[in-house]
Parts: structure tokens; sequence; C-alpha cells
């Protein structure tokens, strides 16, 4: 096979419920990850050894080396079957950089899609969905798609019925945002308080499989929003500015620092994103939709 190429979406989590810090530094979550038709392409051909080259925007950001996702994804698949990680792979980015849309854990996901075909491995889905857990806990959500409950770090999935279409515009920010950091920041803003279990929110996983856009828009929530904020203020004028637009909700994507706003149809979307830019309080706007399809083979 001279090579194969994986499309695998960015995601919003349209709800994130951190419970307090664990002994080994995690959280346990409620997270909701819907995926959006924003989509990264990792592409798989033979080589000897392990390369990585990447394009697009902000792929100087990108490493190239195996800390990468992609690269970790190949060598743990390879390890898994005992065979060489001999393959290149090529990262087309679309997928915000550093952005809270989980860009990286796609690439893991696509990457090890990706080598399972060019190496013809037929690895079965529980035991790459084990390899996605060991990545990250964004991953086996972009390997999966479509809509999701993700428990303990977000890396056990319960799949969950979408009733229709949702229009989002994502405004990108200058710069990137810690993960750890954030986390870090949460535990900070919550010391000294008792942190509840986290779990989903009824009313959203109903708004969820109505396709009900007025009602999600109600039930948005992001534990992560209150420390990404207290890092890097400047995200306020952000959203201030796309609920001025007519947005019908905001938030903070992840751990930041993309804004997300949920708007009412395609036409919303278009003129949010030309407020959101014209504000100045962004560096570019993306309109799209969702539920997309996890990774795939194109």
């Amino acid at each position: 096979m001279s090579g194969v190429t994986v499309r695998v979406p960015a995601k919003v989590n349209v709800q994130l419920a951190v419970g307090a810090a664990l002994p080994d530094g995690f959280h346990d979550l409620a997270n909701v990850f819907l995926a959006v038709s924003l989509h990264d392409e990792v592409t798989a051909t033979p080589a000897e050894g392990l390369t990585i080259t990447c394009e697009g925007p902000d792929a100087d950001q990108v490493p190239l080396d195996r800390t990468n996702l992609a690269a970790r994804a190949a060598l743990l698949l390879a390890a898994r079957h005992g065979i060489s990680p001999d393959v290149h792979l090529h990262i087309a980015k679309d997928i915000p950089v550093a952005g809270g849309m989980a860009g990286g854990s796609a690439d893991g996901a696509g990457a090890l899609l990706a080598c399972d075909a060019l190496w013809g491995l037929d690895t079965p889905r529980d035991v790459l969905l084990e390899i996605c857990a060991e990545l990250g806990s964004d991953v086996p959500f972009s390997l999966v798609g479509g809509a999701a409950l993700g428990t303990g770090r977000g890396e056990r999935l319960t799949e969950l019925p979408v009733g229709g279409t949702f229009h989002w515009v994502f405004a990108v920010a200058d710069g990137g945002l810690s993960t750890p950091a954030v986390y870090g920041e949460f535990d900070r803003l919550a010391e000294g308080t008792e942190i509840p279990g986290p779990a989903a929110s009824p009313a959203l996983l109903e708004a969820l499989r109505t396709g009900d856009t007025a009602a999600l828009a109600g039930t948005l929530a992001n534990d992560l929003q209150a420390p990404a904020l207290s890092l890097r203020p400047s995200l306020a004028a952000t959203l201030a500015a796309g609920t001025a637009a007519g947005a019908l909700a905001a938030l903070v994507s992840g751990s930041g620092p993309t804004t997300a706003f949920l708007v009412k149809d395609a036409e919303a979307a278009e003129a949010v994103a030309a407020a959101l830019v014209a504000s100045g309080t962004c560096r570019t706007a993306r309109t799209t939709t969702s539920p997309a399809a996890g990774a795939v083979v194109v």
C-alpha cells in the first residue's frame, strides 16, 4: 500500500464538569464531547524509521519529534504488534493548534488508524481505544466522533444520540494556553471549597438528543472557563463580542484559548464570525457544524 490518509475531527466540550484533584494530580471529569466539522488529515506512507512533517495554519508550532501524539501513536501500535515503526506521517492541519479543540489528540487518533491500515494489522476497535486512552484523555473521542460522555479522565466513553445539526463559530486567539496550567489555576481558585463530584447535565443530554439548539444554549457549561479567563482575561472581550453579535451562547472551548459560540443557523454563524473578526478580539473566526464523524480513512 502506497499510503493511507485519515480525516479526523476537532471537538467542543459542551459540558466540562471537573472534580477535585486526585492524589495523582488528575481530576475526575464528566466531559460531554461533540465532534465538529473542522478536520486534520494524517497521511501514513512507508518509510525507513519514523518521521513526521506538518503543513497548515500554525504548523510551525507542531512538534516534529517523538513527543508528537501522532508519533507516539505509531510507536505504541508498532510495539503492541512487535513490529518496527517504519512510517512517514504527514499532518495537514486545519484544527487550531493549542486551542482547546483536541487538535493534537485528533492527530494521534488519525495516525493510529492510518498506521493500522498501512501496516495491514486489523487491530480490534477495543484495542485501538485502549491505545488511544494511553495516549491521552481526549484521544479516544477523536477516534469515535459524534457525541459522547467521557468519564474518569475523559477516556471512558459512552456514545450519545444527537437529534439534529448545531451551528458553531470558533474564535481563534493569539497563542495557546497550557492545559496543565489551566487545571492548576482551577485547583488554586477552588482551594478551600468543596467540589461536587462531576456529573453530566440531564437537560444538556436531552437537548443533544432532540437537536434543540435553544435548549443546548441554556445548558452549556465549562468548569475550566473561570481559570482560563483568570490566566487570559482578554478572552472575556471575545466572549462578549460574540454574544453581542447574536450568539445564543458562548464559552471557552475546553482549556482554551479558543472560544466557542453556538448560533441559530448558518447565516447567523457568518454574521457572528464577521463581527468577531471586526471586533479585533481574536485572530480569526471559523464557522462549522456538529456532530461530525470520528476518524475515518478517506
